[in-house]
């Protein structure tokens, strides 16, 4: 388990000088866009096309961009940056603020948290605990954006047990007007208030000084803060902190879905190869089997192609006690992504854990068209609790990438953290 914290060297949750979109409410919603992570290129196109000054022409530089820059995509989202600030399009507070960020679906539920300048730790400090693992690709993409931009561009998400000051003051601001607030296309709306009391941000430094976090989303973006960091070789700046929403999960905690997996195998090799291993149903609907796997106790996983499926589960005590090794037994070698990762990918199937061998789809739809599509078999998977990846990430372990999909995520474009402003 991690150790205690050392008093006073817990989180620390700075005010920084926002960079915000000019626009009213009625506007606003369509300059702001999900994750980078998340948007396909069809996405992007429909995001760029509702407006042009759409936030993902930072977050997603495209070759286009490169015309306003220096000759890559990267100088390019610089000098649109530059320009939106230039021409109004967005505007640099004049008081370093701590927000409160609100989230509320169209079901009714809300999600709201602070938005700071998080002070950058070590994950052997024990403070933000990461609990998935990360790639290099994704780490260097965003370094060379946020080299260029010289920016936070987007928050990373922490979440916290809270019920102390800062969550306090997160619950203060319901009968307060907000400085912005816009509804983005999947109906999520979303609110903004500054509190730039002094009192209030000392109050909220007293209570994280003694808690740390839980990455929910964003541990590429963490990797890239640290990395841009190091590579300012212990120069004190604005790089050593990183914009980041901090949620309190005992009052507005996020759902946790699944994110399935896409294997770069046949149906029948994969049902040849699993039933060697491992207790494998009878072929059923997708549905029907979606409803089996919510109600199967231990390891399990579906397997679909096409309008068939089967639930996976009894993995061989043998297999699973060679592939695990020494995590077998702990809190990390007994979730369902863990023993599909270690155990059936890498095990019983024979593949190398790679993006090009195991695909990533955040819906059940998505996951079986990219199937069907290439040929694959598609790996339906359950969400793993948060309770589960806690404990994981206290005791120093990683899931493998990709584990786990908090939402709603925090929209990028709420507001943006320039160095230059800090």
């Amino acid at each position: 388990m991690t150790d205690p914290l050392v008093p006073g060297r817990g989180l620390s949750l700075a005010p920084f000088r926002a960079t915000r979109f000019t626009a009213g409410a009625d506007s606003l919603g369509r300059q702001l866009s999900p994750p980078y992570d998340v948007i396909s290129d069809a996405e992007r196109a429909a995001l760029v096309e509702a407006s042009p000054t759409n936030v993902v022409r930072l977050i997603l530089p495209e070759e286009d961009e490169a015309r306003f820059g220096e000759g890559d995509r990267y100088a390019g989202a610089k000098a649109v940056l530059q320009d939106w600030v230039s021409s109004g399009v967005l505007a640099v507070d004049d008081q370093a603020a701590l927000f409160v960020y609100e989230m509320s679906t169209p079901d009714g539920s809300v999600t709201r948290g602070l938005l700071g300048a998080v002070e950058l730790r070590d994950p052997e400090d024990g403070v933000i605990l990461p609990h998935e693992n990360t790639m290099a690709g994704p780490v260097s993409d965003r370094l060379a954006l946020m080299s260029a931009t010289e920016a936070n561009l987007e928050p990373i998400f922490l979440v916290y047990d809270g019920g102390g000051p800062a969550s306090e003051l997160v619950a203060s601001v319901s009968d307060q007007e907000p400085i912005s607030t816009a509804t983005t296309p999947d109906g999520i709306r979303h609110r903004l208030w500054a509190v730039t009391d002094p009192a209030a941000h000392a109050a909220v430094a007293a209570d994280l000084a003694g808690r740390r976090a839980l990455i929910a989303d964003g541990h590429h973006r963490y990797a890239t803060y640290r990395q841009l960091q190091a590579d300012h070789h212990g120069e004190p700046g604005p790089w050593d902190r990183g914009l980041t929403l901090l949620v309190d999960t005992s009052s507005y905690g996020p759902q946790v879905h699944p994110i399935h997996r896409v294997v770069a195998l046949g149906w029948a090799r994969i049902l040849e190869l699993t039933e060697a291993a491992a207790e494998v149903s009878e072929p059923m609907s997708v549905t029907a089997a979606e409803k089996l796997l919510a109600q199967t106790d231990g390891f399990a996983v579906v397997l679909a192609h096409d309008e068939e499926a089967v639930v996976v589960s009894g993995l061989s005590a043998e297999v699973a006690q060679r592939a695990l090794g020494a995590d077998a037994g702990t809190a990390l070698g007994q979730l369902d992504i863990t023993l599909l990762h270690r155990v059936l990918v890498e095990q019983v199937w024979q593949l190398s854990d790679t993006v090009d061998n195991v695909g990533y789809a955040h819906s059940v739809s998505e996951a079986l068209e990219q199937a069907l599509h290439a040929g694959r078999t598609a790996v339906l998977v359950r969400a793993t609790p948060v309770q589960a990846v806690a404990a994981v990430a206290a005791a120093g372990e990683r899931m493998p990438r990709k584990s786990t999909l908090f939402t709603p995520k925090p929209a990028s474009g709420v507001v943006i953290r320039r160095f230059a402003d800090q």
